[in-house]
């Protein structure tokens, strides 16, 4: 039987590596990014396609979610939990960077506060406890194969509907990755690791849209038990 246990070595090696990008050179960069503030054309791209993937992401959840419990996941800098809060969500907000969660609770409306409660810790922990949705951006695009497969099992057996990211299985994503064109070499995250979501062995995965703007090229899926 496949161990469906929410952590191990691989995946914890990489939580590690991810966390170190985040808390380090790259936290003021992913700061501005998810601003207003000027950026280049570059990340101007990827600005406009996380917009568009963050509207089809939260497009999956009802509009009315008072009384519903949602779990964002990697919530970075926390535009999401702060739509989900605003629609009437109670939002348990968590990010393995603590510099992020930092940020995102400055930026919560003080109307707000009270919706949401942020966390810096392992999106995965049993101890969140369960959930109607969960939302994923861009947070499980480092993992192996079998460690998101086991990730989205644990998941999905606390909650009513996962919806989440994939990096797609196309050339021009990875190629751009991997020259370093995104960020320059001090900011670049750990590498992608690209899923065809066709191959994937989730119960109740299915496919929702591709956003592909300049730089930025991510695939929403969704797991409803």
């Amino acid at each position: 039987m496949r161990d469906l246990a929410p952590s191990s070595a691989s995946y914890d090696a990489t939580r590690h590596r991810v966390a170190s990008y985040f808390d380090g050179t790259a936290t003021r960069v992913w700061e501005r990014l998810t601003s207003d503030a000027p950026v280049s054309r570059v990340r101007q791209t990827v600005r406009e396609g996380r917009d568009t993937m963050r509207a089809l992401m939260l497009a999956q959840l009802p509009e009315d979610l008072r009384g519903a419990r949602v779990l964002d996941a990697g919530c970075g800098t926390g535009a999401a939990s702060a739509e989900l809060a605003a629609r009437g969500a109670d939002v348990v907000a968590i990010d393995i960077s603590p510099k992020l969660v930092e940020i995102a609770a400055s930026r919560l409306p003080e109307g707000l506060a009270g919706a949401v409660e942020f966390r810096a810790g392992d999106m995965l922990a049993a101890d969140l406890g369960r959930f109607d949705h969960v939302i994923a951006m861009d947070s499980l695009i480092y993992y192996t194969r079998p460690d998101l497969e086991a990730a989205l099992e644990g998941l999905s057996s606390r909650a009513s509907q996962v919806v989440f990211t994939v990096a797609p299985r196309t050339p021009l994503l990875m190629a751009m990755w991997n020259a370093g064109k995104i960020f320059p070499r001090s900011d670049r995250s750990p590498t992608m690791i690209p899923h065809d979501w066709r191959r994937m062995n989730v119960t109740g995965l299915g496919r929702v849209g591709r956003v592909s703007r300049g730089f930025y090229i991510s695939e929403c899926l969704k797991v409803q038990p």
